[in-house]
C-alpha cells in the first residue's frame, strides 16, 4: 500500500529525470579546440606521400633538359704502323697516330617531339601532385569529421549513463521501500556498466583516429589532439550536370590523363621519325714524324633503317596502341568520376532524409515514449524493463543522427576533392 509520504520523492526523481531528457548537457569543449584549416595546411607542407610526389616532379623536370640534349660525342684514338715486327712511327711515312671525333645528329624535329614527351610528363606529375593534395585534404576532413563524431557521442553516452545511475537510484529507492524487485536495479546497473565499456571503446576509437591523422599530417609519432569541432551542417544544393562539367574542367586526376595523351601522341610522332636516318659527323686527324706532313679528314654517314618492317613499323604500332589505350584510360576516367560524384551525391542525400526523420521523427517519438515510460515507472505502472528499453532506443537515435551528420559532410569533402578546380585559399 503506498503512502502519501512516498509520492512527492517519486514524482520529483521522475522530473529530474524528464529534465535531463529534454535538457541534455551541453558538449564538454577543450579550452582550446582543435580547428580544420590549420591541420590541411600541416597536411599539405608535411605529408610523405606529397613529398614524394613532388620529388618525381623535380625528376620530371631534369628529364625536358635531357631529352633535349644531343648524344654525346665519341672520341677516339688510334695507331696505324707499317709492318707486323717492329713499332716504326717516324720511320715510316705510313705509321701515324689518328685522332677523331664523331658526333650524331638525330634527324629533324627529333629532339623536339622527345622534349615535348617529357614536358608533358612534368605537367602531368604535377596534375598528379595537384590530384593527390585534393585526396589528402579530403582525407584530412574526413578523419577530423570522425574525431569529432566520436567526441561527441561520448558526450551522449556520458549523459545517457548519467540517467542509467538515477534510474538505478530510484530502483533501489523503491526496492528499499517494498515496491519493486531487486532485479530493477540490477538490470539499470547492468545498462550503466554497458554503457560505460561502450565510452571505453570509443576512446580507444579516439586513440586510432588520432594516430591515422598524425599519419596524414606527416608527424614522426602520434599526437593526441584538441577535441574538434562540431561537425558542420552548411547547406549543399549541388547540380549534378554541373558537378560533372566542373570535374571534367577542373579535375587534377583528368588533366594527368590529358598530359598522357599528349605525351603518347607525341611518342607516335618521335617513332615515326624513326623512319628517317640520324647522321653522323666525323673528323679526324692523322699525325705522321719528321719532313711528313699531318693530314686531316672529315667524313658524314647516315644510318639506313632498311629493317623498318621489324623495327620502326612494329614501333610505331605499338605507340599508337598505347595512346589510344590512354585515350581509353581517360574515358574511363570520367565516367568513374562521374560514378563517384552521384555514390557521394546518394551518400549526402540519403544522409539528410536519414537525419530529417531522426530529428523530427524518431528522436522527438523516443524521447516521448522514454518520458511516459518514466513517468509510469514513477506511479508504478511500468516495469524497468521497459524505460530502460525506451532511454536506450531514444540513445541509439541520437547516436545514428549524428552518424549521418558526419557521413553528410564526409560526402561533401569527397564531391569537393572532384570538382575542386583549386585547393582551398589557393
Amino acid at each position: 500500500m503506498r503512502t502519501i509520504s512516498q509520492w512527492p520523492a517519486r514524482w520529483a526523481l521522475t522530473a529530474a529525470l524528464f529534465a535531463a531528457l529534454l535538457v541534455p548537457a551541453a558538449p564538454v569543449f577543450a579550452a582550446e579546440t582543435l580547428a580544420l584549416e590549420p591541420l590541411i595546411a600541416e597536411a599539405l607542407a608535411n605529408n610523405r606521400e606529397l613529398r614524394a610526389a613532388e620529388s618525381r616532379i623535380a625528376a620530371a623536370d631534369f628529364r625536358i633538359t635531357q631529352a633535349w640534349g644531343f648524344p654525346d660525342p665519341v672520341v677516339s684514338i688510334g695507331y696505324q704502323n707499317e709492318g707486323l715486327t717492329r713499332y716504326n712511327y717516324g720511320e715510316s711515312p705510313d705509321a701515324q697516330w689518328m685522332y677523331s671525333v664523331t658526333q650524331a645528329f638525330p634527324f629533324f624535329g627529333k629532339r623536339e617531339l622527345k622534349q615535348g614527351m617529357a614536358k608533358a610528363d612534368a605537367e602531368g606529375a604535377r596534375a598528379a601532385h595537384e590530384a593527390l593534395q585534393l585526396r589528402v585534404v579530403s582525407r584530412v576532413k574526413e578523419l577530423y569529421y570522425d574525431l569529432a563524431l566520436i567526441h561527441r557521442n561520448l558526450d551522449l553516452v556520458g549523459e545517457r549513463t548519467a540517467l542509467f545511475a538515477r534510474i538505478e537510484e530510484a530502483a533501489l529507492s523503491r526496492y528499499a521501500s517494498g515496491t519493486a524487485p531487486q532485479a530493477d536495479a540490477v538490470m539499470a546497473q547492468t545498462e550503466k556498466y554497458m554503457l560505460r565499456e561502450r565510452e571505453a571503446m570509443l576512446r580507444q576509437k579516439i586513440q586510432s583516429l588520432e594516430a591515422m591523422l598524425s599519419l596524414t599530417l606527416g608527424r614522426e609519432t602520434p599526437a593526441a589532439f584538441s577535441r574538434p569541432e562540431p561537425v558542420p551542417f552548411a547547406p549543399y544544393l549541388p547540380d549534378e550536370r554541373e558537378l560533372d562539367r566542373r570535374a571534367y574542367a577542373f579535375s587534377p586526376e583528368i588533366k594527368n590523363r590529358e598530359r598522357m595523351i599528349a605525351a603518347a601522341e607525341a611518342k607516335v610522332d618521335m617513332l615515326k621519325r624513326e623512319y628517317y636516318p640520324d647522321f653522323m659527323l666525323k673528323g679526324s686527324l692523322a699525325q705522321r714524324p719528321g719532313e711528313y706532313r699531318n693530314m686531316w679528314g672529315i667524313e658524314t654517314a647516315v644510318n639506313i633503317p632498311i629493317f623498318y618492317k621489324t623495327k620502326q613499323e612494329p614501333a610505331v604500332r605499338e605507340a599508337q596502341a598505347g595512346l589510344e589505350g590512354a585515350k581509353h584510360e581517360m574515358e574511363a576516367l570520367k565516367l568513374m568520376t562521374a560514378s563517384g560524384i552521384r555514390d557521394n551525391l546518394a551518400m549526402l542525400r540519403a544522409a539528410e532524409n536519414l537525419m530529417e526523420l531522426y530529428r523530427n521523427a524518431l528522436i522527438p517519438k523516443a524521447a516521448q515514449d522514454f518520458s511516459l515510460a518514466l513517468a509510469g515507472y514513477g506511479t508504478g505502472k511500468n516495469d524497468v524493463l521497459t524505460v530502460i528499453t525506451r532511454l536506450k532506443s531514444y540513445l541509439d537515435y541520437e547516436l545514428l543522427y549524428q552518424g549521418q551528420l558526419t557521413e553528410r559532410a564526409k560526402a561533401v569533402a569527397r564531391i569537393e576533392a572532384l570538382t575542386e578546380p583549386a585547393l582551398p585559399g589557393k
